[in-house]
């Protein structure tokens, strides 16, 4: 196996232009509902936005419904969403969530949680939901200088997977042949849950074939997800044992030029 570079990671490189590009196919999208959204300067989404600034905490993760509203609340309540919030793998980490909404939609985020306040302003829902956020033990975006491959290095990116930003590894196999990126003694907890999708809607669109991923510990396969070009965020999970363990990353793809990008997590 061959040891990842300890070079600076790529994060950084273009973080707003993918968010850029990503708000503007989301307004292309919003322009066909137009009709039945209060637009982005009324006075209702100023509201619903001063209510969510008056109870806002730092730490706090602010959701839209239906998905295709997010440049409008973007332009709203922009400068509390990071990208980090942005780019999240899902929301477990968050313990307070701020949902604005639009005809009767939830967020996914939000899914199984009752509001413990909710308010409405001329059309936009404001809902704030609470809960005991996941605790996160060791987490495979923040040890990939401790990685190593047996072939391609996958890389730190900020990319778009389903129309939507996400902080990942991005690997492109080799067609037909596995690429094993091993991380020695990640910190487990109880369960560790990842997603995994097909970074580029480019090459989503030129090359149609999925990509798949399996994770293995101590030399057996605890999850596999296999990630169409239409599925977006593909979630797997496995249980675990508290405790350092050496896991394994295992992509494949049929065809060249299949850019899978993968996070993971181990949860107490």
């Amino acid at each position: 196996m061959t040891a990842l570079p300890s070079r600076p990671l790529p994060i950084a490189a273009a973080p707003a232009l993918l968010l850029i590009a990503i708000s503007g196919w989301e307004l292309c999208a919003a322009a066909r509902d137009a009709t039945a959204v209060p637009a982005p300067d009324a006075a209702a989404w100023r509201a619903a936005a001063a209510t969510v600034r008056a109870g806002f905490r730092s730490g706090d993760l602010i959701a839209f419904a239906p998905d295709w509203i997010d440049p409008v609340g973007r332009m709203q309540l922009g400068d509390l969403i990071p990208i980090e919030a942005a780019a999240r793998m899902d929301a477990a980490r968050y313990g307070r969530i701020w949902e604005l909404a639009i005809r009767g939609a939830r967020s996914p985020d939000t899914a199984g949680l009752a509001p413990v306040e909710a308010v409405e302003r001329d059309g936009v829902a404001v809902r704030r939901y609470e809960r005991a956020p996941a605790i996160v033990v060791g987490d495979v975006l923040d040890r990939l200088a401790s990685a190593t491959s047996d072939g391609p290095r996958p890389t730190l990116e900020l990319a778009e997977v389903g129309f939507a930003p996400h902080r990942c590894l991005q690997i492109s196999p080799a067609p037909g042949a596995a690429v094993r990126i091993a991380f020695p003694r990640l910190p487990l907890g109880r369960e560790l849950v990842g997603y995994v999708g097909i970074a580029d809607v480019f090459t989503r669109r030129d090359v149609r074939s999925p990509g798949r991923l399996e994770v293995e510990i101590a030399g057996r396969v605890v999850a596999s997800a296999v990630a169409g070009v239409d599925d977006g965020w593909v979630r797997f999970a496995a249980p675990t044992a508290p405790g350092p363990a050496d896991v394994v990353f295992i992509a494949r793809a049929t065809d060249a030029n299949r850019r899978i990008c993968f996070a993971a997590e181990a949860r107490r």
